[in-house]
């Protein structure tokens, strides 16, 4: 079994590559998706509101994923040291659900896991990998999806990439890459070839 991890900037379309590899057997672990069930974890809300206070949550008493996002996104000093402890909150108890769901899984029929993870390279998560597959587009493509799709201003997303690795760095990281700027049988077809070459090789 294979393990792949998904990288690319914000609103790339790494979920439409992630839903491409399914389809063709593949395991998805979403980070984001197992993060927003980490940091409701009792002993991880604890440790959010005893450095941002109770105004960290909601009126259910889970963590306000917005109130979080104030304090940890942009480049100011202040955002930057919030989100490393968010990150040391995190990162770890992530890569544990995922090692642990990934030994669940059936010794065969599942030919590869794919782990997409926005800080994969950052939280070190790449080593563990077979692959590493980039989901390349253009800032100015990502830029007009996000606003398109996510309803940002151009300044949220500012602040939103400020809090990855800049996609330039990422790259040397990654061992195969995808051009997600063109239509979905374009995206299809080059990840039939990397399947080809990764899994099926």
């Amino acid at each position: 079994m294979k393990i792949i991890g998904l990288v690319g900037g914000i609103a790339s379309g790494k979920s439409a590559v992630a839903a491409a590899l399914a389809r063709r057997g593949a395991a998805i672990f979403d980070a984001d998706k197992i993060g927003h069930e980490v940091i409701n974890l009792r002993e991880v809300r604890d440790e959010l509101v005893a450095r941002w206070g109770a105004g960290v949550l909601g009126a259910d008493g889970r963590v306000d994923r917005g109130a979080v996002a104030e304090r940890v996104f942009g480049d100011a000093p202040e955002a930057l040291a919030e989100r490393r402890f968010l990150e040391e909150a995190l990162h770890g108890r992530i890569r544990q659900q995922i090692e642990a769901q990934a030994r669940q899984l059936p010794d065969d029929g599942v030919p590869a896991v794919v782990i997409d993870a926005p800080l994969l390279v950052e939280a070190g998560w790449n080593d563990i990998c077979d692959a590493v597959l980039c989901v390349d587009v253009p800032r100015e493509m990502r830029l007009a999806r996000a606003m398109a799709n996510r309803g940002w201003t151009a300044e949220e997303f500012t602040r939103r990439e400020a809090a990855q690795l800049p996609i330039e760095e990422k790259r040397p990281w990654c061992t195969h890459a995808v051009d997600n700027s063109g239509s979905l049988a374009e995206l299809d077809a080059q990840l039939a070839r990397f399947w080809a070459e990764v899994v099926d090789g």
